[in-house]
């Protein structure tokens, strides 16, 4: 995924001192202090106590078991409270929520409580950092009183206490209106939210399932159906791996109508499903299975022998459980290396040091979705693996297979790819990318097939068949069509067919520049306003005036530079001025995270995966982002330069995370911009617009350079649109309708990190600027025959006009 400082006004302490000194004679000291109404602030926690034994009336809140032990563990909060200033002056009470057996059996038992504040919003901070260092008391604090509460006749063994503020989503119910439902899972069953599946699911709900299963077992839980609003801050379901919302025991956060593994293994024989909705768009909801499994289920690691073999993460493919350790020792024969292959992988989130959940090889860690190298060659007859996940966020984690192979050849009677891979030799120059990375496409002589320029090698039935089959045009090139019509295409057919008001071309190119003007459109005719068609390649803004009514060339102030001849990887730096739809988006405490592209004085459109949450972010949010306009250089304003906060983020309702599609979203600014000639909007292309391969367009980002850091000047570079086949070709068949493909074959030059949500411009015969394409995807930056992946605007045409009027 293509995602990747800002600007401080600073006051001098002289005049900081100058304004102290106006305002004191105004105020005295008491005056001055800020009154502030307090708040409440509510910290989820657990606690291990280590000499009690579990019960099974612990299970009941209503008994008397539950009701004596829970009145222990609030005496013994609130002397541990006591004990430090800032929670003794806010603390207000105590609510022992659950019980559940420790990790050593009947010699334990966690406890789980929410603790609740009246704090003055100054305080907030201070009263987060005491709960964060509350610890077990030892014996000497037993000995002190505090604030006249006296130590408990049975005082408790607490060995761990741990507490974090609540989610803010689940504090807007009370408790005790809270619906809370406890499962015992020992014989299988269902939970659903409210009207599933006849109705939709009512506004305003916090419901909470906690799932408990034998001794000795896990809970399986798994979601048939779910859909969701997709706007997490709206509606939600959570995961937890405790029978309380506590953050660092999230599995999973879910919204919308996700396509990826939704079966989630707990750790222990506990787990606990939240499901949130606010007083909006309300939709079906969910159902999902509940059911125990043996602890001693879980297949994981052990001594691997022999020549080749398979092993994947715990319970594959389902999630992975949390705090899951597993070791694989790999051994083969002596006089022989070792190679490993993922099949699969999607071990946690990418980062440099996969700190949380990753696979280790020799110490090598690897994390995230997208490995650089899916083949690993280890220089040994031995290796070993290691598979950790940390107490949060689980992923669907890998399946692998290892082989052995003779050292000097790597793969014995086989081609050996670039990427390591061994294929057959049969495949080998064949016209498909069997390797992945096309590498055994390459220098082929193509003895009986036409050889494109690219040194690919593709039949030659393919030759002058209408589309790019090479990637590089050059099998469409010299294509002759003698007596009969030549397509843009490069397809020939019959002149009867030309203007015909069919698509025999395929690009429609047989149905422009006809003299007929339509009462009835096809899917490739311009619309105008007055409902007449016309059938000319992209007459928008082209200084033709050809609707009757004039529309073609209405709303045409847009799309112009300040320079008429016009890094992103392989890149220039931009002048100023030569991009004015070029928007940089800020997000409060990051700096620059994505680009957008000016629609009007108050829209810009961006890729739908900017403004999705994170662990640590919350970037669906609107208040915290910034849009920085009318600039060219990172940290250096000037006197064209805007920003504007926005208000609202509108991703579109069928996005998906997983295969990038529908990749789009709009943002609207608090407050209109002025538009000038560094300040102004890029031409929205209609939805019959036409951007053939082979076309020149233009890319501009301040993300990374070069695979490197990210740029601080606005670099902009030329590509190609690259014929949609090709590119699924390359691209491993990902590349849906929804998608654009521009770059370079050979590589060199692409988008990065930091370029998402960018624009794809491409200009028209007089100069104008058409936005083809939002930056979303690619595999790698620059790579050959990995062009960069762009949000098809021509099919989300009617959408932005639903969405914003224009």
């Amino acid at each position: 995924m293509k995602l990747s400082t800002g600007v401080c006004l600073l006051i001098s302490a002289s005049l900081l001192a100058v304004m102290a000194g106006l305002l004191w004679p105004f105020h005295s000291p008491k005056e001055s202090v800020e009154i502030s109404e307090p708040v409440k602030r509510t910290y989820i926690g657990s606690m291990r106590i280590d000499n009690q034994r579990f019960l099974p009336e612990y299970e009941d809140p209503s008994s008397a078991q539950f009701a004596n032990l829970s009145a222990q563990v609030g005496q013994q909060l609130k002397l541990i409270y006591s004990k430090n200033s800032v929670l003794a002056k806010y603390f207000n009470h105590n609510s022992i929520q659950a019980f559940s057996e420790g990790d050593s059996g009947d010699d334990s038992i966690v406890v789980y409580y929410e603790s609740e504040f009246d704090v003055p919003v100054p305080q907030q901070t201070s009263l987060d950092e005491a709960i964060g260092s509350v610890e077990p008391p030892t014996g000497s604090q037993w000995d002190q009183q505090g604030q006249g509460l006296q130590k408990p006749t049975d005082t408790l063994n607490i060995s761990s206490i741990t507490a974090q503020a609540m989610d803010q989503r689940l504090t807007t119910t009370p408790l005790a209106e809270r619906k809370i439902f406890n499962i015992h899972v020992r014989n299988p069953g269902h939970v659903h939210s409210p009207g599933f599946p006849g109705s939709l699911y009512p506004p305003n709900i916090n419901m909470q399932w906690r799932l408990r299963a034998d001794p000795g077992h896990r809970v399986r839980l798994e979601f048939h159906n779910l859909v969701l609003e997709n706007n997490c801050q709206h509606d939600f379901i959570k995961v937890y791996d405790s029978l309380a919302p506590i953050e660092k025991h999230a599995l999973t956060e879910q919204c919308g109508n996700p396509h990826h593994s939704l079966s989630f293994i707990s750790s222990g024989n506990i787990m606990l499903l939240t499901f949130v909705t606010n007083k909006e768009k309300n939709f079906p909801g969910f159902r999902a299975k509940y059911s125990q499994i043996p602890l001693t289920n879980q297949s994981c690691g052990g001594a691997l022998t022999g020549d080749k073999g398979l092993f994947s993460s715990p319970f594959f493919p389902s999630n992975y459980p949390p705090q899951t350790s597993c070791v694989w020792n790999i051994e083969v024969a002596k006089e022989k290396f070792v190679k490993v292959r993922f099949k699969k992988f999607f071990v946690g989130s990418q980062s440099k040091r996969c700190l949380h959940d990753y696979v280790d090889i020799n110490g090598e860690r690897l994390c995230g979705s997208d490995l650089k190298r899916t083949v690993i060659t280890i220089k040994s007859n031995k290796v070993t693996i290691k598979f950790n996940s940390d107490s949060s966020y689980v992923d669907q984690g890998f399946t692998a297979e290892y082989e052995a192979f003779n050292r000097p050849d790597p793969c014995p009677g086989r081609f050996q790819c670039s990427n390591n891979l061994c294929i057959s030799k049969s495949l080998q120059c064949d016209g498909r990318n069997d390797c992945g990375d096309n590498s055994d496409e390459l220098n082929c002589t193509c003895p009986g097939r036409f050889k494109c320029s690219n040194n690919l090698c593709i039949s030659k039935t393919l030759q002058c068949d209408g589309r790019n089959d090479c990637g590089d045009n050059s099998d469409e090139l010299n294509c002759t069509c003698p007596g009969r019509f030549h397509c843009s295409s490069n397809l020939c057919i019959s002149k009867s067919l030309q203007c015909d008001g069919r698509n025999d071309c395929g690009d429609n190119s047989d149905e422009l520049n006809c003299t007929v003007v339509l009462q009835q459109c096809s899917t490739f005719s311009f619309r105008c306003r007055n409902r007449h068609c016309i059938n000319k390649l992209n007459p928008e803004c082209d200084g033709v005036q050809d609707c009757v009514d004039g529309s073609d060339e209405a709303d045409c102030e847009c799309g112009r530079s300040l320079y008429r001849n016009t890094r992103i990887v392989g890149g220039e730096a931009s002048r100023e001025g030569e991009w004015p739809w070029q928007v940089s988006l800020h997000f409060k405490g990051l700096g620059h995270l994505c680009g957008a592209s000016l629609l009007s004085d108050r829209w810009l459109l961006t890729a739908a995966h900017c403004v999705q949450d994170t662990r640590r972010h919350k970037l669906s949010q609107a208040d915290k982002w910034e849009a920085l306009l009318g600039f060219n250089v990172q940290n250096e304003t000037n006197e064209w330069t805007a920003k504007r906060g926005v208000k609202r983020i509108i991703p579109h309702y069928f996005y998906n995370k997983y295969n990038n599609d529908n990749d789009i979203a709009l943002m609207e600014l608090d407050a209109s911009v002025n538009l000038t000639q560094h300040i102004s909007p890029i031409c929205l292309p209609s939805s019959t617009y036409y951007f053939p391969s082979g076309r020149d367009a233009w890319i501009t980002g301040w993300g990374s350079t070069m695979l490197g850091g990210d740029s601080a000047t606005l670099q902009k570079a030329k590509v190609k649109v690259i014929n949609s086949w090709f590119c699924d070709l390359f691209l491993s068949h990902t590349v849906t309708d929804n998608m654009l493909c521009a770059g370079v074959i050979s590589g060199g030059v692409d988008t990065c990190q930091g370029d998402s949500g960018g624009p794809l411009s491409v200009a028209n015969p007089s100069g104008r600027f058409f936005l083809a394409g939002v930056t979303s995807w690619g595999n790698g930056c620059g790579l050959m025959y990995r062009p960069g992946v762009y949000t098809r605007v021509t099919n989300y045409r009617r959408w932005i006009k639903y969405k914003s009027g224009l």
